[in-house]
């Protein structure tokens, strides 16, 4: 058995995954910054909330993860100091905004009408002292971890801790959103009926 003691994944979920609490409505997020912070609201709850290894999500210091959800980005609002957002890699297939200060990535957003996902902000919940969020589901792009410079050696642990964790590890996307994206292309195609 692979021993998971002092494996950390992100502060959000080491100690534990609570509850969402039903009814919840949103919050808001604000970056690090100790005066005239970027704040955004999320007026709804978020879904398909994870913890991601890619390299372009953002993390806090410290984490081997970062823990990121989707919500539609209707419901996202910048409401103070947006002047302080740049636009990271702005030929991504997802935008993301941070604050120029801080680097805390604030929203991720998918310009792409044809994307599977277009519709969908990314959003860091953690960044919100509201309570309630959706709770993380699972694991995506777990090997990119190793990308970011974690030791191969300690793989079989991070997985083990996820799946402690209730977070089924995954070198992509969850199955659900992998079949989203792949009926998303079969209609683009025609090999289903749109």
């Amino acid at each position: 058995m692979t021993s998971t003691d002092g494996v950390s994944i992100h502060p959000a979920v080491d100690h534990g995954i609570t509850s969402a609490s039903p009814g919840f409505s949103g919050g808001v997020l604000t970056c690090h910054c100790a005066s005239n912070p970027v704040k955004v609201r999320v007026s709804a709850q978020t879904a398909h909330n994870h913890v991601c290894g890619c390299t372009k999500c953002w993390k806090p210091d410290g984490a081997v993860f970062s823990q990121v959800a989707v919500v539609s980005r209707d419901a996202v609002e910048v409401l103070e100091n947006g002047d302080k957002l740049e636009a990271v890699s702005p030929d991504s297939p997802i935008v993301r905004h941070r604050c120029r200060d801080c680097g805390v990535h604030m929203y991720g957003r998918i310009e792409n009408k044809d994307h599977p996902f277009y519709g969908l902000d990314f959003v860091h919940t953690e960044l919100s002292s509201d309570s309630g969020w959706a709770v993380p589901e699972f694991a995506a792009f777990v090997s990119s971890v190793i990308e970011s410079g974690v030791d191969p050696s300690r793989m079989d642990g991070i997985r083990s801790r996820l799946r402690e964790l209730g977070l089924e590890p995954y070198d992509a996307l969850s199955p659900p959103l992998m079949d989203a994206i792949a009926t998303h292309v079969a209609k683009r195609s025609g090999a289903l009926p749109a």
